[in-house]
């Protein structure tokens, strides 16, 4: 922005867009602050009223369900079955009057009726032999392998009917009708209510089932609707009911009127020490984005990340944050690729050699099998010959893995003890070991006592890890030290350990080791422990280095159980 031609500084910007502000009309800020303030408390009220309906309607869905699966149940009970054997008036009879005894005021009667809607046992004796009349039908519901109809409203009360003795199995058609009393529906209804306000529930076709008092005089212009329909219970799919809550806007928005002369006599408040405060707050905020600009240039020029500035208000130290998280994610990018680009190199590299590599590995794992097929072969023989068969297709396998090192293979997750993979991993190595008069030994951490120690791993690969990182410790070493395999198992994961008594690795260059190419031992490639890393990445764990107890390298993988 411009001034009179000249660029204005941001701190200039915020001194003149204040000024421009405080000429703005009072009167005109006091009505933008009331209409947005009504605007945001009637979105309030009308989530308010909503929570509520949703709420009203699933009690009532909960309550039906109650009452739907008491007559469902009470029609397949032995004790209906009188009515088939003419027992009519009496154990029956008896029975449904102690149901509604003891359901109190939920049930205004109970009846059982022939086919001709003549009642032939009820809850009240007097009722026997008396036609019951029922509104027309409105709902059917499938409940429990039962069929219930239910009816209008009549003299305050719901009827829900359903069959007990079909004509096909007696000579009668027999009902089990419950009249369920309406009060239990307002009760919930009136719950509803709050101030000036009215509740109404409907059925599917719109039509009253009950309500509370109506506002009188009231327009749609004047009062606040909401809205929420029967989504059901559990199993029972609902009765499509939709429960409807209307609220007097002058009722409703009473508390923003109130707010408007607050608002007004702030704002004159406001206006007047405004100014005194206008200067600082300038300062304030834009002294931090100075800091900020000078950090982002510093960057771009020496690529080296300094220390990010600190303090200012809360934006502005969030997008400090950001930034400073953006440039980590930018140094964190550049490193993945790298190391992307490294591992399509091995992928290009392993490819290239996989036939000339295969082809001797066939003949050793031939000529192994047929030196099996010897009888004159020792038993140690045969298990060298053994060894020499399982580590041939383990490193067919690796140079498989190799070429897909930009796109590793997936895991074959399966239930394995470690343990015995790690004493098998000993054992394979302890010839290569004993050259250079190099000890391996296999421990548990002293408070572990198990035989087995099953975790959800590849296996193979697991196995790989576990011989990379023994081997790379054997070649590096000098004569007669010594390397330690310990397995440390706890609730959330198992603690992996390989150490050594050699030299260790310096501080500055144990994050290197993981990288492709990067070795410390003469004639290495380079990709034993990036391979390392991304089969114990695969497996969600982790893998670190750090100084062993005997000054030596100590390499940590951590497994989740």
């Amino acid at each position: 922005m411009t001034f009179f031609k000249k660029t204005l500084s941001v701190k200039q910007l915020l001194l003149a867009a204040f000024t421009i502000a405080v000429l703005i009309p009072s009167v005109i800020i006091t009505a933008l602050t009331f209409a947005e303030a009504r605007n945001a408390l009637k979105i309030e009220i009308e989530h308010d009223l909503k929570s509520r309906a949703i709420a009203a309607i699933d009690d009532i869905d909960r309550m039906m369900f109650e009452r739907l699966q008491n007559v469902a149940s009470w029609s397949q009970l032995e004790v209906m079955q009188d009515s088939s054997i003419g027992d009519i008036d009496k154990r029956l009879s008896t029975f449904l009057a102690d149901l509604k005894k003891n359901y109190s005021s939920v049930y205004s009667g109970l009846y059982v009726i022939d086919e001709n809607h003549k009642i032939i046992a009820s809850s009240e004796a007097r009722l026997i032999n008396t036609p019951l009349k029922l509104s027309a039908r409105w709902n059917k519901v499938s409940l429990n392998g039962s069929t219930l109809n239910l009816y209008d409203v009549r003299d305050g009360k719901l009827s829900i009917s359903t069959l007990i003795i079909n004509s096909n199995d007696t000579k009668h058609t027999y009902y089990l009708v419950a009249d369920f009393n309406q009060q239990q529906l307002l009760q919930v209804l009136n719950h509803t209510i709050t101030g000036q306000s009215a509740v109404i529930l409907r059925d599917e076709h719109l039509h009253p089932i009950a309500n509370t008092n109506l506002l009188v005089g009231s327009s749609f212009y004047q009062t606040i609707h909401s809205k929420a329909s029967s989504q059901g219970f559990q199993n029972f799919k609902g009765l499509n009911w939709q429960l409807e809550i209307i609220k007097y806007r002058s009722d409703a928005l009473a508390p923003i009127k109130q707010m408007g002369y607050v608002i007004l006599g702030l704002l004159v408040m406001t206006l007047l020490i405004s100014f005194l405060i206008a200067i600082p707050v300038a300062e304030q905020i834009t002294k931090p984005i100075s800091k900020l600009t000078i950090f982002a240039k510093n960057f771009v020029s020496s690529g080296v990340q300094s220390k990010p500035p600190e303090g200012g208000p809360v934006e502005i130290r969030e997008m400090t944050h950001a930034f400073t998280s953006m440039i980590a994610d930018l140094e964190k990018s550049q490193e993945n690729l790298t190391r992307a680009a490294k591992l399509a190199v091995v992928g290009e590299m392993a490819a290239a050699m996989s036939h000339e590599v295969r082809t001797p590995i066939g003949i050793l794992r031939s000529s192994a099998q047929v030196l099996m097929r010897e009888p004159q072969l020792s038993a140690e023989g045969k298990e060298v010959c053994g060894f020499i068969v399982s580590e041939t297709e383990r490193l067919n396998k690796l140079v498989s893995t190799l070429i897909d090192s930009a796109k590793p293979r997936a895991l074959d997750l399966k239930p394995n003890d470690i343990l015995s993979i790690a004493k098998n991993c000993i054992s394979l190595l302890q010839a290569e070991a004993a050259k250079k008069q190099i000890r391996l030994h296999f421990e548990l951490s002293a408070d572990s006592n198990v035989d087995k120690l099953v975790l959800n791993i590849d296996a193979e690969q697991m196995t790989q890890v576990l011989l990379n990182l023994l081997l790379n410790a054997i070649q590096i070493l000098p004569e007669q030290r010594n390397v330690w395999l310990t397995i440390m198992p706890s609730m959330d994961y198992a603690q992996i350990a390989v150490a050594d008594d050699g030299a260790g690795i310096p501080a500055d260059k144990r994050e290197q080791v993981f990288e492709p190419f990067f070795s410390q031992r003469a004639g290495g490639v380079g990709l034993g422990l990036a391979i390392v890393r991304q089969i114990i990445q695969a497996h969600h764990g982790e893998i670190f280095v750090q100084e062993s107890a005997q000054h030596g390298a100590e390499f940590i993988i951590k497994l989740p159980n």
